[in-house]
């Protein structure tokens, strides 16, 4: 991916993004060609660090823990403590599991895996959204969790990655270096010769071509 056009892309859009009543996300599209994503190994499931994290629209972090690790994670900084127990009742409960699902990341401790899979798993494994083992220093799990997107094959695994990257009052240069973080994982899973294209836009901003 050429760097200059990339960065002549965020300009462009930054440039021309208008007055809105809410905060527009940025966001970059790559379309693949010749990859079969019906394959199980050529499909998406990719954690990405971004170096500048997500602006203002970080997520809420929910760590499912039991007894004194419950209690490190909420004062590491977790907005939600999820108990073993709880887990039933959640699972019954669909507003509660789409209100997790949709605005938390997750975390949990790695003896309570089996429990969750069992719980919860039907229902956040099709969304992309199981937890991750929490291991090691909670609250740096906690701060990477905030800052990590996750790409994820989804539907009839259409050739295309679709990913937050931070918000348009962030400046060019972190916006171009959360991209570059977010093409140089993709470019590990696929190779920049089956890359078709690259666009970013904003929420309510045409797309821009950047490759």
């Amino acid at each position: 991916m050429d760097k200059k056009k990339l960065k002549n892309g965020i300009e462009e859009i930054l440039k021309d993004k208008g007055k809105r009543k809410f905060i527009q996300s940025v966001e970059f599209i790559v379309n693949f060609r010749a990859v079969d994503f019906s394959k199980a190994e050529n499909r998406l499931n990719v954690d990405i660090l971004l170096p500048h994290g997500k602006g203002h629209k970080e997520p809420k972090v929910g760590v499912i823990a039991e007894d004194e690790m419950g209690t490190t994670a909420k004062k590491a900084g977790a907005d939600l403590i999820i108990s073993p127990e709880q887990l039933p009742v959640i699972a019954g409960d669909s507003s509660k599991l789409k209100d997790i699902a949709e605005n938390y990341s997750l975390l949990a401790q790695p003896n309570l895996m089996a429990q969750i899979a069992k719980n919860l798993g039907q229902y956040l494994g099709r969304r992309g959204k199981m937890p991750k083992p929490l291991i090691g220093k909670p609250e740096e799990m906690i701060k990477k969790s905030k800052r990590t997107v996750r790409i994820v094959s989804k539907g009839k695994y259409l050739p295309v990655a679709h990913v937050f990257v931070g918000t348009e009052e962030m400046s060019p240069e972190q916006l171009f270096e959360n991209i570059e973080a977010v093409f140089d994982v993709l470019k590990k899973k696929v190779p920049e010769g089956n890359m078709k294209s690259a666009f970013v836009k904003l929420t309510m901003s045409r797309p821009v071509k950047v490759m």
